[in-house]
């Protein structure tokens, strides 16, 4: 019986990754179950070590514990000590391994809209973990600039200094956002009862003619304005989901030794697409 999960605080509850991952593993024959755990700040290390104790054979790590973690784990793969952060836990011979699958789930993602970053001015909103993932990935994928807008400049600069990129605060964006060939939304806000002050801003974002895709890493928002804001600028539009299925194949693929492919874990997801 494989047992795998989820680690994460109370929004866990609303994770699609049990859907994937359960019907991933009934597809390909293995008896398991994915669960989705809800863990205390405090209680990080208590439940990393409790995946081995427990007979687990790894798990996802999603906000706010993928920093958390690190101290607990036996081994980090070259991404996750570069990114400081992990969203994968393997547990092997013994050893809990750290991996992370966001730049890969978020390359796969962009990889399938056709618009691949290489050579493309990308301007990414938002500073934190999700933007460090989307940073590295654009600069492995060859992107020839890379701006990252955030309302703490302090917050962007120092994401800027460790990965690359060039750090702007959230005033600039408009001016940013014209020389834009890709945008990524990185932050966790897309609606306007979420910021009615960023709906303002982006509302009144006008992108240039060489923008060819806007892509929102939150996805299940009604109102969203980055959906909004590619429509008006006939730019195509991404949510999350697809970068969602594609980190789940990575993971899945890390578990179990399987090629599973993103497209079966979009595949299960029960909820409108774009």
């Amino acid at each position: 019986m494989m047992l795998l999960a989820v680690l994460g605080d109370e929004r866990v509850a609303r994770s699609l990754s049990p859907v994937m991952h359960n019907a991933a593993l009934k597809a390909h024959g293995l008896e398991g179950q994915y669960l989705a755990l809800k863990v205390h700040p405090a209680e990080v290390g208590e439940a990393v070590r409790g995946l081995k104790a427990l007979g687990f054979a790894g798990a996802n790590v999603t906000v706010p514990h993928k920093e958390a973690v690190l101290p607990y784990l036996s081994t980090l793969s070259d991404l996750a000590r570069e990114l400081l952060a992990v969203n994968t836990i393997v547990v092997k011979d013994g050893l809990l391994e750290g991996h992370n699958t966001d730049v890969g789930g978020f390359l796969a993602a962009l990889e399938g809209t056709g618009q691949p970053p290489k050579g493309r001015a990308a301007l990414v909103v938002g500073a934190g973990g999700a933007a460090r993932a989307v940073v590295l990935g654009l600069r492995l994928a060859g992107a020839a600039r890379v701006t990252v807008a955030s309302r703490r400049l302090e917050q962007a600069r120092e994401l800027c200094g460790q990965l690359g990129g060039q750090a702007i605060i959230m005033d600039d964006l408009p001016q940013a956002a014209g020389q834009a060939e890709i945008i990524v939304n990185a932050s966790a806000v897309s609606t306007p009862s979420e910021s009615p002050e960023m709906a303002a801003m982006v509302a009144g974002l006008k992108l240039g003619a060489g923008c060819r895709l806007v892509m929102d890493l939150n996805y299940g928002r009604r109102g969203n304005f980055w959906r909004a804001l590619a429509g008006r600028s006939s730019a195509a539009f991404l949510d999350g989901l697809s970068m969602l299925a594609a980190q789940a194949a990575l993971s899945f693929n890390l578990w179990t030794g399987l090629a599973a492919t993103a497209q079966e874990f979009y595949a299960a997801l029960p909820v409108e697409r774009p």
